[in-house]
C-alpha cells in the first residue's frame, strides 16, 4: 500500500510561502483578528482571546489567511508550533508566523498539517534550529520537511478519520465552555447582580399580600420553585451597599483558608498520573497526591491571585496556595468563582518575583448568603463540573486513540479500513 506513496517536501507542495505582518495587536475591534504565535497552543486557537490590528486593505488582502492554509512559528521555544486554518474568522497572521498555502489539487491540507503533528516533525524542528540567542527556523529550512504522499483520495480518507476524532474533541471543548459560561452567569445572576432577590422583591412591592410560593413563582420562573423559595424578597443596608435579606457581610479569610502548597522540584518527582499544580497550571505529574481533589489553587508566586480548578487528587507546589473551605456550608464550586470574582491578582506583592498578600486577601469583604442558598448552588455547579469532567476525560481518550492512530496512518503501516474500524468503536 504505501509503495505507491510519493516522496516530496512541504515547499514542493505549496502553492506560496509568505512571511507574516507586522504591526501592534489592540483589544479593540479594528480591522480583522491577529493571529500570533502566543495564540496557537498545542495546535489549537481559541478565537474569542485572539486580539485584531489595524491594516489597509493592500496588507489585508495579502496577510488574509484562507481556509486550508498552515501557520508555522519561526522562532523562540514555540518553533515549529502550527495550525491549520480552517475558515470562520477574517484573520491575518503575524510577523513570527509563515504562512505555506497548499496546492490543493494534490494535497489535502488536513493531511499535510497531520504531517505537522507527529514526532518526526519535532525530530525535524529540533535539529533544523539556529541560531543561539533566539533560535529558530526560516521558510526555507521548514520548506526541507519530506513528506510521503498517498494519492489524494487516500490522503483525504485518513485525513477524515482523524478528524472526526478532532471534530469531537474540539465540539468537546466548546461544550464545556458553555458550561463554564452557564455556570458563571449563574454565580453572577445570584450573587452579584440579585437576580433573583429584585426580581421578588419588585412583584412583593406589587403584590404585597401573595404568598411567598407565589412571588417565587412568578419572579423566578426560570428557576426551580424550591430553589428560588430560598431567596428572600427584600434587601437591607450593609458596609458593601444593599445586600439580600439575610445575608451578611464578611471576610475570605472567614470561609476559607489558603494553605501553602509543598515543594517538588521536578527531580524528586515520580512516574505516576498526579498532576503537579503551579501558579500557571499543571506542570509535571507525580505518583503522589497532596490533596485529595477535586480542589482550587490560588497562584502565590509567579502568577498570583490566578484561580484554577483541578477535577482530580492534585500535587500543588509551593508557588501555590490551595483552598480548604471554612466548613461544610462552604462548598468547593462556590468558593472558586467567589475567589475568581473578587480579581484576588490586585493584592500581588510589587517585587522582582509577584506574590500574593495572603492576609489582605483574606481581609478582603465580600458578600455571604444563606446557608441553603450556596447548598443549593454548590449542587447545581457541581453537577455542571461533573459534566465537564467527564467530557475532558472522553476527550483525553480520544486524543490519545489519535496520537496512536496519527504516526501510522500517515506513515502507511494502518490501512485506512482497520482504523476506520477502531474510531467507528469510539465514536
Amino acid at each position: 500500500m504505501a509503495g505507491e506513496w510519493n516522496e516530496t517536501t512541504l515547499s514542493d507542495v505549496s502553492r506560496d510561502v509568505s512571511y507574516g505582518y507586522t504591526e501592534s495587536a489592540t483589544s479593540e475591534m479594528v480591522g480583522p483578528k491577529f493571529l500570533r504565535i502566543t495564540d496557537i497552543q498545542g495546535g489549537v486557537v481559541n478565537w474569542e482571546s485572539v486580539p485584531y490590528c489595524p491594516i489597509s486593505e493592500d496588507n489585508h488582502d495579502k496577510y488574509k489567511l484562507a481556509n486550508g492554509d498552515i501557520v508555522v512559528a519561526r522562532t523562540g521555544n514555540s518553533t515549529g508550533e502550527n495550525y491549520l486554518f480552517r475558515g470562520g474568522a477574517d484573520a491575518v497572521f503575524a510577523s513570527y508566523l509563515i504562512r505555506f498555502r497548499l496546492d490543493t489539487t494534490r494535497v489535502d491540507p488536513r493531511f499535510i498539517w497531520y504531517n505537522l503533528r507527529v514526532p518526526r516533525w519535532w525530530e525535524f524542528i529540533n535539529s533544523s534550529k539556529t541560531g543561539s540567542a533566539q533560535a529558530g527556523a526560516n521558510a526555507k529550512v521548514l520548506g526541507r520537511f519530506p513528506l510521503r504522499l498517498p494519492p489524494l483520495p487516500e490522503q483525504q480518507a485518513i485525513a477524515c478519520i482523524l478528524g472526526a476524532l478532532d471534530d469531537k474533541i474540539a465540539l468537546n471543548r466548546r461544550m464545556n465552555r458553555t458550561l463554564e459560561e452557564m455556570a458563571r452567569a449563574i454565580f453572577r445572576s445570584w450573587f452579584v447582580d440579585f437576580d433573583p432577590v429584585r426580581a421578588k422583591a419588585a412583584l412583593r412591592r406589587q403584590h404585597p399580600n401573595w404568598t411567598n410560593d407565589q412571588i417565587s413563582r412568578a419572579a423566578c420562573p426560570n428557576l426551580n420553585p424550591e430553589i428560588a423559595a430560598l431567596f428572600p424578597d427584600s434587601f437591607e443596608d450593609s458596609e458593601l451597599g444593599e445586600i439580600p435579606r439575610g445575608w451578611r457581610v464578611g471576610k475570605v479569610g472567614e470561609i476559607c483558608e489558603f494553605a501553602y502548597g509543598k515543594a517538588l522540584k521536578a527531580d524528586q518527582r515520580k512516574a505516576g498520573s498526579v498532576p503537579v499544580m503551579g501558579s500557571n497550571g499543571q506542570v509535571g505529574v507525580h505518583d503522589q497526591a497532596l490533596v485529595k481533589g477535586p480542589g482550587i489553587i490560588v497562584g502565590r508566586k509567579g502568577n498570583p491571585g490566578i484561580v484554577k480548578w483541578v477535577n482530580t487528587d492534585f500535587f500543588p507546589i509551593d508557588t501555590t496556595f490551595y483552598v480548604v473551605p471554612s466548613g461544610k456550608e462552604y462548598p468547593l464550586t462556590y468558593l472558586c468563582y467567589a475567589l475568581e470574582h473578587l480579581s484576588l491578582a490586585r493584592f500581588g506583592a510589587d517585587s522582582a518575583v509577584p506574590g500574593l498578600n495572603r492576609q489582605i486577601a483574606y481581609g478582603t469583604q465580600l458578600v455571604i448568603p444563606d446557608s441553603k442558598v450556596l447548598e443549593s448552588f454548590g449542587c447545581l455547579a457541581t453537577s455542571i463540573r461533573d459534566r465537564q469532567h467527564a467530557t475532558e476525560t472522553e476527550s483525553r481518550t480520544l486524543a490519545a486513540l489519535r496520537d496512536a492512530l496519527l504516526p501510522k496512518l500517515i506513515s502507511g503501516e494502518l490501512r485506512v479500513q482497520d482504523a476506520e474500524r477502531i474510531v467507528g468503536r469510539c465514536l
